[in-house]
């Protein structure tokens, strides 16, 4: 695969160029390349969730350099700075971490680690924050506080949304705002979406027993293999029967582990996967649910099991006002036709436990060049057209400006 065009710093285009206000047209103009060589940076030496020690370092000089206080999480890792003064106070939010993946998109930048990767652009959301908050810094007089949330470790469970909160990150918000990098929509386009715009995600364990024995006598033990694989076709299917079909179960097994001779049935088993949920209501009663047909399914079959069972994040809910502001910020910070209607996705997104406590909305910011083929999110060829930035940048402090005006 031909790697992709890869500009110099200097030579990144700002999509929005001209569209004001004149002091975020001003700092773009000479600190985009700074932006976009930090965000280099942070991508060739990414770090797993709960380990960004470097990456929270960076941030902290980045933000101290621009003038802006910064206090680390108690837990090591992840920011919390404001901007401003006053009692409302709007929170803009970017992940830092990144994924157990090894990296093949032969970017001149690409990671450093061999299997730690920024396959998700979380590079880029960190990047774009700190734009927004030197930009922000430079407006002068705001009408309340903006406070700047870096969070860790989105891509684990638990995810890092609960050390911000545990921090005090959320106190006093009156809405939080957070975009996530889409490689399916254009760069400078927006995605937004009223009401869920992500699904829920659990990941399920399930250790499979019985007393093992010969392949020759399968009924005078239990056949551990095809109790397993009854487990891996009949769950998924089931789930579909004992669900609303609204809710739009997605039921994958990622790893099937068990025996090692052809021979020899095998004690145990084990099978992980995830289960995702479109609707907030089936993802809080489908945890019984599972553990029910489990056991429906294994029960003829005299195998034993031990399911564990990891709850992980609901939908991300965008709330209508928020959402409302993030869309006219949009349109006054890429153009009127700047902004697409956004799909509920199958994905998860930790930022969902936010706005379980305060209102607000994400955006999918578009990243796709429109020459290369897409290539989704997660995978070891991700590229993200550095455009994107200015576009970033441009949308939070726009969206931070209509929530304080509101």
């Amino acid at each position: 695969m031909r790697p992709p065009f890869v500009p110099a710093p200097e030579r990144v285009e700002d999509l929005g160029a001209g569209l004001g206000p004149l002091w975020l047209d001003d700092y773009l103009r000479t600190g985009l390349p700074e932006l976009v060589r930090l965000r280099r940076r942070v991508h060739a030496h990414p770090e797993l969730g709960h380990r960004e020690s470097a990456t929270t370092a960076m941030i902290v000089r980045a933000l101290d350099t621009a003038g802006i206080p910064a206090t680390v999480l108690p837990t090591g890792t992840g920011v919390i700075a404001e901007i401003g003064t006053g009692e409302r106070v709007i929170g803009l939010r970017a992940d830092i971490d990144a994924l157990p993946i090894r990296e093949s998109t032969g970017l001149p930048f690409s990671s450093t680690l061999p299997d730690v990767c920024h396959a998700c652009g979380h590079d880029l959301h960190l990047t774009i924050l700190l734009g927004a908050a030197r930009a922000l810094h430079r407006a002068g007089d705001l009408p309340g506080r903006v406070r700047l949330i870096f969070q860790p470790a989105e891509e684990v469970f638990p995810g890092g949304s609960h050390d911000v909160i545990a921090a005090g990150g959320l106190d006093g918000l009156t809405r939080v705002y957070a975009l996530h990098c889409d490689p399916r929509l254009r760069v400078g386009l927006v995605g937004l979406k009223d009401g869920p715009i992500t699904s829920t995600s659990d990941q399920i364990e399930l250790r499979v027993l019985g007393p093992g024995g010969h392949t020759s006598r399968p009924h005078l033990t239990t056949d551990l293999v095809f109790a397993l694989g009854a487990v891996i076709t009949q769950l998924p299917a089931l789930l579909t029967r004992r669900l609303d079909p609204r809710a739009a179960a997605v039921m994958v097994w990622g790893a099937v582990q068990s025996g090692e001779a052809a021979n020899a049935i095998p004690r145990e088993g084990v099978l992980r996967g995830t289960l995702r949920l479109m609707d907030r209501r089936a993802w809080d009663s489908v945890e019984e649910i599972v553990r029910t047909v489990v056991g429906q399914v294994l029960g003829p079959l005299g195998a034993q099991f031990e399911l564990h069972y990891k709850r992980g994040v609901p939908p991300v809910m965008n709330e209508t006002v928020s959402t409302q502001l993030m869309r006219t910020a949009a349109q006054r910070a890429l153009g009127a036709a700047a902004v697409r209607e956004a799909e509920q996705s199958t994905g998860a997104e930790d930022f969902a436990v936010f706005l379980d406590r305060v209102p607000g909305s994400l955006a999918r910011l578009g990243v796709w060049d429109g020459v290369h083929p897409k290539v989704d999110l997660h995978s070891s060829q991700f590229v993200a057209d550095e455009r994107a930035i200015a576009a970033g940048v441009r949308l939070m402090t726009h969206t931070a400006l209509a929530a304080l005006h509101h």
